[in-house]
C-alpha cells in the first residue's frame, strides 16, 4: 500500500546546502485521522510555514526537502528504533500518542498505534524521507566534496512540558559539537547574536534531533545544524496559526546570513573532504 500523497516534496538546488523540514507537514491519512481526537486533527504541533519562511533559500541555490505528513503520523526527526533523543527528559515518540501540551492524541488507548502499525508508518513515510535526505547529501558530497545540512524547525515559545519560561528565539543545535565543525557552529552563533530582535543559544535545551546527529559527520565533510526557532518570531502561536510577514522579515536576514555562512564554510572545507 502506498501513501495517498507523496511523503515529501523535494526541490533540488545548485549548491551544497540542503534544508530539511521534517515537521512542516499537515496531512493525516483518513484511517489515522479517524482515530485522533478532534483537537489532534488540527495538528497544533506543526512547524508551521517553514517553506514560506525559507522561500529565499531557493535563490541561494539550496535544495529543500519538505515533509507532507504530520508529525502525528510519524516523527521524521526521531530514531527509527524509538530510542529517546533526550533520556530522562519529557519527549514525544516516533509515533506520538500525546501532544506538546501532554494531552492524548487518540480517542482511546486501543486506537494508539501498535508495533505493526508503527512499522507500517515507518516504511511508508519515514524511510522515503530519509532515503531522499541521504541520497541528496551524498550527491552533494560527490559533486562538491562537502554537504551542508540545515534542519529547519519551529516551536511555541512557551511549552512547560519541555522547558521552563520562554525559549530563546534562535536555538542552534549541533549534537553538542558532534554534527558540524566547531568553528562553523561558533560562526553561526555569532551571526545569531548580532540580531537586534532575537535571543539565541548554541546547544541549549535543543541540541539537535535524530537528523542532525545521524547525518552530521564533520570529519567526512558532512556538516549538520538544527535551527529550532520560536514561532513567535514569525507567526501567531495560537490558532489560526497565521504567518506574520512583518515579523518574519525581522528574522529572515539573520537566517539568510547563517545559510550564507554555511555556504562560505563549504568552500573552505570542500578541499579537505575530497
Amino acid at each position: 500500500m502506498s501513501p495517498s500523497i507523496p511523503p515529501f516534496v523535494f526541490h533540488q538546488g545548485t549548491a551544497p546546502l540542503l534544508i530539511s523540514m521534517p515537521h512542516t507537514g499537515t496531512h493525516v491519512p483518513a484511517d489515522i485521522a479517524a482515530k485522533l481526537t478532534a483537537e489532534s486533527r488540527e495538528v497544533h504541533d506543526t512547524d508551521w510555514h517553514m517553506p514560506t519562511l525559507y522561500e529565499f533559500a531557493k535563490q541561494m541555490g539550496a535544495s529543500i526537502l519538505v515533509a507532507t505528513h504530520s508529525r502525528y503520523v510519524i516523527d521524521l526527526n526521531r530514531d527509527p528504533s524509538g530510542a529517546s533523543l533526550y533520556p530522562g527528559q519529557s519527549v514525544t515518540s516516533l509515533c506520538p500518542v500525546d501532544s506538546f501540551d501532554d494531552t492524548p492524541l487518540y480517542i482511546s488507548k486501543d486506537a494508539e498505534p501498535d508495533d505493526a502499525e508503527i512499522a507500517r508508518r515507518r516504511e511508508l513515510y519515514w524511510q522515503p524521507y530519509h532515503g531522499q535526505l541521504r541520497a541528496e547529501l551524498d550527491r552533494m558530497h560527490d559533486e562538491y566534496g562537502v554537504a551542508m545540512l540545515w534542519d529547519a524547525h519551529s516551536i511555541r515559545s512557551v511549552l512547560p512540558r519541555f522547558f521552563e519560561g520562554k525559549l530563546p528565539d534562535l536555538n542552534l543545535g549541533t549534537g553538542n559539537g558532534s554534527a558540524c565543525a566547531p568553528e562553523l557552529a561558533e560562526s553561526l552563533l555569532s551571526i545569531a547574536k548580532q540580531s537586534p530582535h532575537h535571543s539565541s543559544v548554541l546547544n541549549g535545551r535543543f541540541t539537535g534531533g535524530y537528523i542532525t546527529r545521524n547525518y552530521g559527520q564533520p570529519d567526512k565533510g558532512y556538516h549538520a545544524v538544527q535551527m529550532e526557532m520560536t514561532q513567535s518570531s514569525y507567526m501567531q502561536e495560537q490558532m489560526p496559526f497565521e504567518y506574520l510577514p512583518d515579523l518574519a522579515q525581522l528574522v529572515q536576514p539573520t537566517l539568510r546570513n547563517m545559510l550564507e555562512a554555511m555556504l562560505e564554510f563549504s568552500k573552505m572545507d570542500s578541499g579537505s573532504s575530497l
